[in-house]
């Protein structure tokens, strides 16, 4: 009886060590394989820890990436013949901070023999770490940056406004010549440079009717003059989320990142012009000192401060 007990107890023992060092594996279709632990799997990427580091870093990978995945329990999926997603390019950042997936659904398919590799001590091709975002940090990915001024509650997504800014017109029109565009969007910058885009194709107009507007949309895909209330945002965010106390330490911030990345301190004296018209006349403005009032409607052919701003 006693051995029969030392054997149980010794079999109960061996497969908990296997259990413990079990891992998933992911073959690229590079050939290149990592060994890890898959946290996630959506339609486009794949979310995994590294095997090495269980405690570390979430990584991502796009599955136009991956030829299969062959899990602890020999079940494999196989991405390579039904994907054709471009791979997504390398973050330029590091550092994340951990984060918690689900774990994946796994759909059974036949097993495949394949001896794992060393795990490499850097990001393969097309792959990048989920990393959270905080205001005031510097953004720089797939050639975009600038400084983050608004995030989400998973701190995912958000906001970015440009390193550097311009004395512009809003637009060249003066009497007799006063118009309404039509760009009265409060909460979305990119909806209003739409209504103008419309506006110039339909009065045989020119971007250059259009200073603010035009040298953000000359920025490149995705920039746009923000609308005023993303203007406010930036500036609650700008005095570290209310504007009823000096939060000189988040002002330092924002600042410090723009000369450290070549751009321009922020200005709280001037206000900013937003893409939010008011009449044939005025557009809304906001500047980001904490006394109020924080919107004031300024004729669009004066030349004020313009940032412009980009969703991440």
């Amino acid at each position: 009886m006693m051995k029969k007990f030392f054997f149980a107890l010794s079999l109960l023992f061996l497969c908990n060590t296997l259990s413990g060092v079990a891992q998933d594996l992911i073959v690229k279709i590079d050939a290149t394989q990592i060994k890890a632990k898959v946290m996630e799997i959506t339609s486009d990427a794949v979310r995994y820890k590294r095997f090495s580091n269980p405690d570390g870093p979430t990584y991502v990978l796009s599955v136009a990436e991956i030829d299969y995945i062959r899990y602890v329990n020999g079940e494999v999926d196989r991405f390579k013949k039904s994907v054709s997603t471009q791979p997504q390019t390398p973050a330029a950042e590091a550092q994340p901070a951990p984060i918690t997936q689900p774990a994946p659904t796994k759909q059974p398919a036949a097993s495949a023999e394949q001896k794992p590799t060393a795990i490499p001590s850097t990001p393969a091709a097309g792959e990048y770490v989920l990393r959270r975002y905080k205001v005031g940090e510097y953004y720089s990915r797939d050639g975009v940056e600038g400084i983050i001024c608004s995030v989400t509650e998973d701190g995912l997504h958000g906001t970015i406004v440009s390193l550097d800014e311009i004395y512009l017109m809003w637009s060249g029109f003066r009497k007799p010549n006063l118009q309404v565009v039509g760009a009265n969007d409060s909460t979305d910058g990119r909806v209003n440079m739409e209504i103008v885009a419309a506006y110039i194709a339909a009065n045989n107009l020119k971007w250059e009717d259009f200073p603010a507007f035009k040298w953000c949309r000359d920025k490149g895909d995705g920039w746009y003059l923000p609308a005023i209330d993303e203007v406010l945002t930036f500036g609650n965010n700008y005095n570290g989320g209310t504007r009823a106390r000096v939060d000189r330490q988040m002002r330092n911030k924002f600042n410090e990142t723009a000369k450290a990345h070549g751009g321009q301190r922020m200005s709280r004296m001037v206000y900013y012009f937003s893409s939010t018209e008011k009449d044939e006349k005025s557009a809304y403005t906001s500047y980001l000192e904490i006394e109020p009032p924080f919107v004031v409607e300024i004729p669009k052919y004066n030349k004020f401060l313009v940032r412009a701003m980009r969703r991440f």
